[in-house]
């Protein structure tokens, strides 16, 4: 597959760039916990099928130390033991968050008062503001038929 345009290349795509992942590194300076981060960052590049940010974010959290029985199981985390209640909270909303378009109704009150539970009002302002940039992400890539398979970690940036 081929991209339909360079985001790096293109000056208005260039710059969007630029800004979105200026917002991306507000979030990825937060207090919410890395490991956090990137499973959220997996959970909703799932569900969006989109395999830039899957590589990505995979082989990131790999190079984090994150072990391959959690990597594998993020798909099944309602089922998997391997996650923390907090670490499902945070999977939980990032679901529905990212499903809002399939008429769920958005995040209901009762995920929204688990995440609450786990996570303090600034990490829960990363934590929405990770799933809706995720979400941006995913949305640009699938648009512009981003390919994937040539990340490497720290290659950009």
């Amino acid at each position: 597959m081929e991209a339909r345009i360079d985001y790096y290349a293109n000056p208005v795509a260039a710059k969007f760039a630029r800004y979105i992942n200026s917002a991306g590194k507000v979030v990825s300076d937060s207090t919410l916990p890395p490991a956090v981060q990137e499973l959220v960052k997996i959970r909703a590049s799932q569900i969006n099928g989109c395999a830039l940010c899957l590589d990505m974010h995979t082989k990131d959290a790999a190079h984090a130390g994150e072990t391959p029985v959690r990597l594998g199981l993020i798909a099944a985390w309602r089922e998997a033991t391997v996650f923390t209640d907090a670490e499902r909270a945070a999977l939980a909303l990032t679901e529905e968050g990212t499903r809002v378009a399939d008429g769920a109704g958005g995040v209901s009150d009762e995920t929204w008062e688990l995440a609450r539970g786990h996570f303090d009002e600034d990490q829960l302002a990363a934590l929405v503001s990770l799933v809706a940039l995720i979400n941006a992400y995913n949305r640009m890539n699938a648009i512009a038929r981003i390919p994937a398979g040539d990340y490497e970690p720290g290659k950009w940036g």
